[in-house]
């Protein structure tokens, strides 16, 4: 399948600041591709450049075949680009807002007003629709955002957090909205902090650390490394349920580690960690939950941060 989005060798700096120092990555249609790395690693400063509206020191960048630099327009009418923050017209109303929108990309008046309405209903802000886009919370911001992205229709997504600030309930309706947007063969790249969010929904991620892309190897070893797993025990506090787990284990208790939940160990592999789980009911300890204490990106965005980015 033929990438809609490349980028290879981007670098880019702010005076003597290097925000991105060597970015690589390919982003493939019909999938959810995740952008993942701590703050400062140059996620926000690489959606920027592939929306056009900021050129890179070096390096090429390709969307749908086009060059943001050489041709910023014909990039735009295919992207669709969420900022982490609204930045609307606070005066206009959330329809307004999706209105003048699509107008501004054409949008013949009848058609715009009526994807105004359609987006409205889709990102659940129809009872605010003639509100001034200034006094809605954060996440109402974030949803008029996504909406406002959507106007156009575009075939490729820029999201940075679009998560942020949504309540329970909104998160799990992006992730349905943006798992049926890949279904339907758009490209979705979606930055965001909440790694268990974006574990539920991303189909590949991209690991940044220190503004350079991960090699596909470094990302392959942090996925192997040491991974801790969570024991909890029927009706025993962790710290009294940790004797009976050492022993099973043949481990000290003295290197596990608990939390509230439950006590914390380290397996190299998912064999090992089988295996434990196959000691411990043989000793007759009463396991009631036996899980990684972490999700597969957290893991490994924990361990490439902890170690180098080779």
């Amino acid at each position: 399948m033929t990438p809609t989005i490349t980028a290879s060798g981007v670098r880019r700096s702010f005076g003597s600041v290097p925000a991105v120092r060597d970015i690589s990555l390919q982003v493939e249609p019909g999938r959810v591709t995740g952008l993942v790395g701590p703050n400062g690693s140059g996620k926000t400063t690489l959606l920027l450049m592939l929306a056009s509206l900021l050129a890179p020191d070096a390096g090429q960048i390709r969307i749908g075949g086009i060059d943001p630099v050489e041709d910023p327009s014909g990039v735009r009418r295919i992207i669709g680009w969420m900022p982490d923050a609204l930045g609307a017209w606070g005066s206009l109303s959330a329809r307004e807002t999706l209105f003048v929108t699509g107008r501004l990309y054409d949008l013949p008046r009848d058609a715009a007003r009526d994807r105004a309405e359609e987006l409205l209903r889709m990102v659940d802000l129809t009872a605010l629709a003639a509100s001034p886009a200034r006094v809605l919370s954060r996440g109402q911001k974030q949803r008029l955002g996504l909406a406002r992205a959507l106007v156009h229709d575009p075939q490729v997504l820029l999201l940075d957090e679009p998560a942020s600030g949504l309540d329970p309930e909104a998160r799990v309706g992006l992730r349905v909205l943006l798992r049926q947007l890949a279904a339907q063969g758009r490209t979705v790249l979606v930055s965001s902090h909440i790694l268990a969010e974006l574990e539920e929904v991303v189909d590949d991620a991209v690991f940044l650390v220190a503004g350079a892309t991960v090699s596909a190897e470094r990302v392959a070893a942090a996925a192997r490394s040491l991974r801790t797993w969570r024991v909890r025990v029927a009706d025993a506090d962790p710290a009294v349920s940790v004797e009976a787990i050492a022993a099973a284990l043949q481990r000290d208790a003295a290197t596990l580690a608990t939390d509230r939940s439950g006590v914390l160990v380290g397996f190299a592999s998912d064999t090992e960690a089988a295996a434990a789980l196959r000691a411990l009911v043989e000793a007759g300890v009463p396991v009631i939950e036996y899980a990684p204490a972490t999700g597969d990106l957290e893991h490994t965005f924990l361990d490439l941060r902890d170690g180098s980015a080779s």
